[in-house]
């Protein structure tokens, strides 16, 4: 669900390359007559919308589909941004970049329309190879910003080379493999030769089957193998080394010959090696582990649904702490504090109208009292600490034990990851209060949880 203002407000770059939101006039205009039910500070249900005005949007070349269209860009520049924040928080401090340094590459929607000229901004281009009976809109906007050649290249200069370990193994010539390993790894013969085998009983029984499911439209990030791929690997690589070996081996063989497959493709490419040795899983990937469909999108509604409660909750802790704490000191500074957030929050003031508001001496000492950041960061911790128990739990029902021991080891990163992109949202509208830019969800969230209190 996204705010409404994101269907009217397009993020974009200015000449020097920083982040602007750009207002579309006659965007929120047409977007409060399609959809009056919705304002600008009410969340919105995004297939719905988003399914409708697709259909304006390709229905004919009127001002209407040309509206209908712009309102879909704008939505697609804030989640082409949600991309970069959450490629940020993944790989960013491992490799040197943040979200700043990618948005020039995938942020190039000029706001105009219809389109003039033969260029096809990003946001265009996803837009028209979109195919809603065949994917989520969010989700194809996280593959072709992932995919974006310009923005890969950028990485990988960084030393980061973001392609499955399933991927590499794929579209690896058995023949130059015994060179690489050899000549830029330093391997053995007899490593060389163990390692040809696997990769060969791999592409034997894995990339034939791959191949397969693309050709009946199939497609996307390869997954990791099945158990059934895995025993067919197996004994595919018995009738070539003469030894059965289990399936946790198969798979750590697997991934180590990626390793210096993907090494070698980095310094090949860019001259550098990888800064680190692991490489977190992406989101998306694990998503796409899941074979049942109806089961994957159970889970992810219950998730979705843990996420907001977690997020309710983990507010009641750290609010009820903090004003623990002022509590035991002199005068009122808890009735204070909440106040301030409150004004902060929900009036959106400035630290300068707050203290004038609630009578303190001046800025100074409302960003002191409030610590925003320090609040900001005890809510997040106990909020991935809620949700991560919640969604182990979840996890229980959909996965067996083996699937369920590799998630555990993957969810604190991943929700890590998620709940940075939330916080971040929280950090850039407390930076940009006065801009009258809508509450971000956290906000919203404080906001009704301050009403409860009837601050």
């Amino acid at each position: 669900m996204s705010t409404a203002f994101r269907y009217w407000q397009l993020v974009t770059i200015d000449a020097a390359g920083k982040r602007k939101i750009q207002e579309i006039t006659p965007a929120k205009t047409f977007f409060a007559a399609q959809f009056p039910e919705y304002t600008a500070e009410n969340g919105v249900p995004d297939a719905k919308v988003q399914r409708e005005l697709l259909q304006l949007s390709r229905a004919d070349t009127t001002d209407r589909s040309y509206l209908a269209e712009r309102c879909l860009l704008c939505l697609i520049s804030w989640q082409i941004e949600q991309v970069c924040w959450q490629l940020e928080a993944q790989f960013g401090k491992a490799h040197g970049f943040n979200c700043s340094n990618l948005l020039p590459y995938v942020l190039d929607d000029d706001g105009k329309f219809p389109q003039t000229g033969s260029y096809q901004s990003l946001g265009r281009k996803i837009l028209s190879s979109f195919e809603p009976e065949k994917s989520h809109l969010a989700t194809w906007i996280n593959i072709k910003v992932k995919q974006h050649p310009e923005l890969n290249k950028f990485l990988l200069e960084l030393g980061l080379y973001r392609v499955t370990d399933w991927a590499i193994l794929n579209d690896t010539l058995p023949k130059k493999l015994q060179q690489i390993l050899r000549d830029f790894h330093s391997l053995t013969s007899k490593e060389g030769a163990d390692f040809l085998a696997l990769l060969k009983s791999y592409q034997e029984i894995y990339k034939s089957q791959r191949l397969q499911q693309c050709s009946l439209g199939n497609k996307g990030i390869c997954p990791q193998p099945t158990t059934q791929q895995l025993e067919q690997i197996a004994l595919s690589l018995q009738s070539q080394i003469g030894q059965r070996l289990e399936n946790e081996t198969v798979i750590t063989q697997l991934q180590r010959l990626a390793a210096y497959l993907r090494e070698y493709r980095i310094y090949n490419q860019s001259r550098c090696l990888p800064k680190v040795r692991e490489y977190p899983v992406d989101i998306a990937a694990v998503e796409n582990n899941d074979e049942n469909e109806n089961e994957q999108m159970e889970f992810l509604q219950l998730y979705r649904e843990q996420f907001f409660v977690c997020l309710e909750q983990a507010l009641d802790i750290v609010v009820s702490s903090w004003v623990k704490k002022l509590q035991r000191k002199k005068g009122d500074k808890a009735q204070i504090f909440l106040k301030a957030l409150q004004l902060f929050h929900c009036q959106q003031m400035s630290m300068t109208e707050i203290a004038q508001s609630l009578s303190l001496r001046a800025q100074d000492a409302v960003t002191r009292l409030m610590k925003l950041k320090e609040f900001r960061a005890d809510v997040q911790r106990e909020f991935v600490k809620m949700l991560c128990d919640r969604v182990t739990d979840l996890a229980r029902n959909y996965s067996d034990a083996k699937c369920l021991k590799n998630l555990d080891q993957q969810l604190a990163s991943i929700l890590h990851t998620q709940s940075s992109i939330l916080f971040r949202e929280a950090e850039i509208k407390s930076r940009t209060v006065k801009n009258n830019l809508p509450d971000s969800l956290f906000s919203q969230k404080l906001c009704r949880y301050l009403d409860s209190l009837d601050v």
